[in-house]
């Protein structure tokens, strides 16, 4: 496979060795925070509660959680055929671009045959990659739409939709929702007791409770 604006080879997985362990993706929920919410960045506008997630059927995206986030924001799912990476192809193309134009020039890139000391701290990693999609790929023509991302996307006055604030945002995409029932010493969860006066007048109701699994 070649990409179409460099024309260069792209092999199909792309590996750096950081602190001398392979980087493994990301929480796709922190992902997901990241692309929807305002950077930091001044040259990197992008951002905004997508209408469709296309993904494929990994256990995080078809679990229970996801889809309970994707319904609170009204994002409408797409999982890919199992076993057909074609249906992938948009997604595959810019992880090929970022190897072969970013990661393969990094050290401790773990070209075939190759076996490289660590060289990268995580935090380095990620400037690297900050870097490359704010000043080379969000300004590069890209080749269908002959634009680069960064012009295509303040054409026409797109407003993208926002959640109403980040603490929102954090609360649906790095909490788990758990349905459970007041009783009168409390509320009871993974082997804890939790009280407060504020439940005095909900005891005997059904709650919803959100809890952080990382914590």
């Amino acid at each position: 496979m070649a990409d179409g604006h460099h024309r260069r080879p792209q092999p199909r997985h792309c590996r750096i060795s950081v602190d001398g362990q392979p980087t493994e993706c990301a929480a796709n929920r922190s992902g997901l925070r990241r692309a929807i919410w305002r950077k930091a960045e001044p040259g990197w506008t992008i951002c905004g509660i997508p209408e469709v997630l296309y993904t494929d059927h990994g256990c995080d995206f078809t679990s229970r959680h996801i889809e309970q986030v994707c319904a609170e924001l009204k994002i409408r799912m797409i999982f890919s055929l199992v076993g057909q990476p074609r249906g992938r192809g948009r997604i595959e193309r810019f992880f090929g671009t970022l190897n072969t134009c970013c990661l393969a020039d990094l050290p401790g890139y773990l070209a075939p045959g190759a076996s490289p000391k660590p060289s990268l701290t995580v935090a380095q990693l990620e400037t690297a990659l900050r870097h490359f999609i704010i000043e080379t790929y969000n300004h590069t023509p890209h080749s269908t739409t002959k634009q680069p991302p960064e012009t295509r996307w303040r054409q026409g006055g797109f407003l993208p939709q926002m959640p109403a604030s980040l603490e929102q945002l954090d609360l649906l995409l790095l909490t788990v929702v758990k349905p459970r029932h007041v009783q009168r010493d409390g509320i009871r969860f993974q082997a804890l007791r939790y009280i407060s006066s504020i439940l005095a007048g909900f005891v005997g109701e059904a709650v919803t409770i959100r809890y952080d699994p990382a914590d």
